[in-house]
């Protein structure tokens, strides 16, 4: 069976990231824009990230440019306005495509772990979550429009 430690993904320092290192820890991963209506979002993604870091819990962001072309800096750029701008303290990826013949395999696999709204795959816009449990499992599936505030009930069930 497939799990979360599967994966190794690319931080947005070109560094490679195995994500059996993230065993035991419960993950919220998305796909992140810096000029979206969402994008705001990055502050209550750093909130959650702050409140329940230490005990056992990471959020994984993932620039991607894939809709509406909102994600067109570079690693550096997007760190700097993550940062500046929202505080951003949790790790940031490398952008990558979450669908389509390139999309990242982690994607993929969320995708089919999790399907959205009438059993889609595929990820209709930027801040898409994923809830990944401390055994790597993917628990639940937030859209867009789900702010991050309302996603802390699940984070404290799980751990």
């Amino acid at each position: 069976m497939t799990t979360i430690a599967d994966f190794t993904v690319t931080t947005n320092r070109g560094e490679s990231l195995d994500l059996e290192a993230k065993r035991g820890k419960v993950l919220l991963i998305g796909n992140t824009a810096s000029k979206c209506g969402f994008t705001p979002q990055y502050d209550g993604l750093e909130k959650l990230y702050q409140q329940y870091k230490d005990r056992g819990f990471e959020v994984l962001g993932f620039p991607c440019n894939q809709f509406g072309a909102q994600e067109p800096g570079n690693a550096d750029e997007i760190a700097e306005f993550c940062r500046v701008n929202y505080g951003v303290s949790f790790p940031l990826m490398e952008k990558v495509d979450v669908n389509g013949p390139d999309a990242s395999p982690l994607f993929d696999w969320l995708k089919q772990e999790k399907k959205g709204l009438m059993g889609s795959s595929s990820i209709k816009w930027n801040f898409t979550k994923f809830l990944v449990d401390r055994d790597g499992k993917v628990v639940k599936r937030y859209g867009p429009q789900d702010a991050p505030a309302g996603i802390a009930k699940d984070i404290e069930k799980l751990l």
